[in-house]
């Protein structure tokens, strides 16, 4: 699976920023989204994820529930992360990667694949 993230800019204190992640290569629905995040000097933090396998199954870091917003389109092979009030804090490079261990979903390490990053900057 290869991913493409894009959609990463400058905006401003409670704007909202949609970021999207074109997966392209093997059968998507076979893996589950994740999207990731890394500010300078800091470890890579979980932000999201989606699964299709049956019902969709969402899952969010606590910092961003109720802000960001994981939604996929199966038939374009793409995941998106809607943001909206973002937050000076919110600020790091962001990335996509595909997984197959939900019960790991947390977890850099157990995604098989990653995008390249996008990055995200909210000024105050």
């Amino acid at each position: 699976v290869q991913l493409q993230a894009s959609g990463g800019g400058l905006v401003q204190a409670g704007d909202s920023l949609r970021l999207s992640c074109v997966a392209s290569g093997r059968t998507f629905s076979n893996y589950y989204m994740g999207w990731f995040r890394q500010a300078p000097g800091k470890e890579r933090e979980f932000v999201g994820a989606i699964s299709w396998r049956g019902a969709s199954t969402y899952y969010y870091a606590n910092s961003v529930k109720g802000r960001f917003t994981i939604s996929g389109d199966n038939a374009k092979n793409t995941v998106y992360l809607q943001m909206n009030s973002l937050k000076p804090e919110d600020t790091a490079v962001y990335y996509c990667a595909a997984g197959r261990v939900w019960a790991l979903v947390t977890v850099p390490t157990s995604y098989d694949y990653w995008g390249q990053g996008t990055q995200v900057t909210v000024s105050s």
